[in-house]
């Protein structure tokens, strides 16, 4: 959102924040996969929320909705369920008002492709 490099972002707040090497490996993988993945993920964004072209949709619900994608269809650590929880939190705290409600039915829908794979 600001063209700084995510790398260097993450690497500066896992310092800062003296995150545990489980923690840190952690965040990397999200921000890694996201980043390695992002043209699939924004297709299935694409898929289950067509009435929000993504270019046009709230930058945290976009970044919000691609990591819990990620965490729910490609990267296989976070079970379903609890990415749903966290992504809605997410939305609770850092979106409009409307977010976890957008956030939930999209994220609801995209379950069912990761019962797929």
């Amino acid at each position: 959102m600001t063209g700084r490099d995510a790398s260097t972002v993450l690497e500066s707040r896992i310092e800062e924040d003296s995150l545990s090497a489980a923690m840190a490996e952690f965040a990397r993988t999200l921000v890694n996969g996201v980043l390695e993945n992002r043209e699939e993920i924004d297709k299935i964004v694409t898929t289950f929320a067509p009435s929000w072209p993504i270019q046009q949709m709230a930058v945290v619900d976009r970044n919000i909705l691609r990591v819990a994608i990620f965490e729910i269809v490609l990267g296989g650590e976070t079970p379903p369920k609890v990415a749903i929880n966290e992504a809605v939190e997410l939305a609770k705290v850092f979106a409009s008002d409307s977010s976890p409600k957008f956030v939930n039915g999209v994220l609801g829908s995209v379950m069912g492709i990761a019962s797929a794979r």
